[in-house]
């Protein structure tokens, strides 16, 4: 049987990723001016980023790409809600199947470094590599990207699906993005209350789920998904993994 289809995050979430209002607002100055400018938003989820990024940037347009159709049907909603459909492209598929119309002059890739697919490994250096292909010369790139808070004990490893390598320190990820050609312009990173909020809405949305449907021959495999995310957060990354926002300048 096919699994049930739980609520989306943005039931319970405003951006899809631990970041909060206040740090939102900030991010998208950093990337201003973008005066008739383009920006592109990859594995934008709903695209809520990328479209306050167009209210605070009246003449810019943007491209927002993810292969989750849901996702991409609340982006176009909110999109037209604000009278921004003229301004915005959103689109399903895969990014790495994804083939930009025009260079763009800001490109975001918040959390989502994965999307190029792969080893886990070279997720950061694919992101790196693949944005600056997309951007004018000089233009701004948002990367949010993971990095070790605090080093993970072999317990800790070993209670998430994420390898020792994959990253490194914050100052690490700065010198690989300055290896790859880019000038670090702003470095914050997301704090325990936006990932304690972002995690939340992933459980409420299982719980949930389990509460209105006790009986359904799914209820355990749902049961199972929702403990496995608890076990990798508490046991495995809160804390521990941090994510960065930083916001480079291309060569």
């Amino acid at each position: 049987m096919t699994p049930p289809e739980i609520a989306p995050l943005y039931a319970d979430v405003t951006f899809h990723g631990p970041l909060s209002e206040e740090r939102a607002a900030r991010l998208i100055r950093s990337l201003l001016p973008l005066d008739d400018a383009h920006v592109v938003d990859l594995g934008c989820g709903w695209a809520e980023f990328l479209l306050r990024t167009l209210e605070a940037a009246p003449t810019a347009t943007g491209t927002g790409v993810d292969r989750n159709a849901v996702d991409i049907a609340h982006a176009q909603a909110n999109a037209a809600a604000r009278g921004l459909t003229d301004r915005v492209s959103l689109v399903v598929t895969d990014v790495a199947e994804w083939q930009p119309d025009r260079p763009a002059d800001a490109v975001i890739v918040n959390g989502a470094t994965q999307v190029w697919g792969g080893d886990p490994l070279q997720h950061t250096v694919n992101a790196l590599t693949e944005a600056k292909k997309l951007l004018k010369p000089g233009g701004r790139f948002l990367l949010g990207e993971g990095f070790w808070q605090r080093e993970p004990t072999e317990a800790q490893l070993a209670a998430m699906p994420i390898p020792r390598d994959q990253y490194g320190s914050l100052a690490d990820l700065v010198d690989l993005a300055h290896a790859h050609g880019y000038r670090l312009l702003a470095a914050e990173q997301a704090s325990l209350d936006e990932w304690d909020v972002f995690e939340n809405g992933h459980g409420i949305a299982w719980e949930r789920w389990l509460r209105a449907n006790p009986d359904s021959e799914h209820a355990a495999e749902i049961r199972a998904k929702a403990d496995r995310q608890r076990g990798w957060r508490l046991h495995g990354w809160r804390e521990t993994m941090g994510l960065a926002y930083l916001t480079l300048q291309a060569p």
